[in-house]
């Protein structure tokens, strides 16, 4: 057994672990790359039967289209169940307040149409495709990760994890955040989607694009980041390392369009996958408090 049949295994053992162990469990989908290869551990889990769990996709509204398009695909192909949770919604009822000015954006509103979606579908265990390597606060939290009834995630609480002894039990109102890859670097990620022909997006291969620069970072040119005329529109060549809301989600110059290169330039690369993430660059610990107050 390989490196990355070892990863997968140990993924796969987990996968089937959250359906022995929990009641109502969801996959975290968000299009990306980590998400997409969750799918495919979960099909290797629980085919030829279906999924014992739905897609959930928490849609800012301010989602790169071709996200939205690739999502929609992979679920006519999959023929799986997808609950999709609409910010959007949150912030016509009054339940979150959009921000304002040229930095505003929707990612810390996914929060509050999360844990509403968590509520309403009594979801008990969350399967997401967050990695220790990432940041700082996802490598110290658990794979079987513990959030009250409130969404809410205590680093000084988690529970001790021997082997490959995983602990599901909760009380009445609280869920898991399960990390079946969290395992895994950015660059397993790649190689395992590379050796198993993974489709993705073609957000993550080099294309051109119309960007601003944005504190320092490419960013897509889009009305969602409230662009006005201090903004120049630059044609560049770029790709994405990460694929979130386009507000907070920054490319980088690159003219990698294959997997081969992708991997090349990630091998050689000082910057972290989620250097070119806005949301990361609120505070030094931006992460973990989004973390402490229900983000995945």
């Amino acid at each position: 057994m390989d490196y990355l049949d070892h990863l997968e295994a140990e993924a796969i053992s987990i996968l089937r672990e959250v359906a022995g162990q929990f009641e109502r469990p969801a996959l975290l989908f968000s299009g990306g790359k980590d998400s997409i290869t969750l799918v495919h551990l979960a099909k290797k889990a629980f085919r030829p039967g279906k999924f014992p769990f739905p897609l959930v996709h928490i849609d800012t509204g301010h989602n790169f289209p071709e996200t939205i398009e690739f999502r929609d695909k992979l679920i006519e192909e999959l023929g799986e169940k997808l609950v999709v949770g609409l910010v959007q919604d949150a912030i016509d009822e009054g339940r979150a307040v959009e921000q304002k000015g040229k930095n505003a954006s929707r990612n810390p509103l996914q929060t509050v149409t999360l844990l509403e979606t968590i509520e309403k579908h009594q979801f008990d265990a969350c399967i997401g495709g967050a990695r220790r390597d990432e940041e700082k606060a996802r490598a110290k939290e658990r794979i079987f990760s513990v959030r009250d009834e409130f969404g809410q995630w205590d680093p000084k609480r988690q529970r001790p994890e021997l082997w490959s002894i995983f602990n599901g039990r909760i009380q009445k109102g609280e869920n898991v955040r399960v990390f079946p890859i969290s395992n895994w670097t950015e660059l397993d990620v790649w190689n395992y989607i590379k050796r198993e022909n993974i489709e993705i997006p073609s957000l993550y291969f080099a294309h051109e694009r119309d960007c601003i620069l944005r504190n320092g970072q490419w960013m897509t040119a889009d009305p969602s980041l409230n662009m006005d005329h201090e903004d120049q529109i630059v044609r560049k060549n770029v790709r994405f390392r990460t694929i979130g809301d386009m507000t907070c989600t920054a490319a980088v110059e690159s003219d990698r369009a294959d997997i081969d290169g992708v991997i090349e330039e990630i091998s050689s690369s000082r910057i972290s996958e989620r250097g070119a993430r806005m949301d990361d660059k609120v505070s030094e610990a931006a992460m973990e408090d989004r973390k402490k107050g229900g983000y995945f």
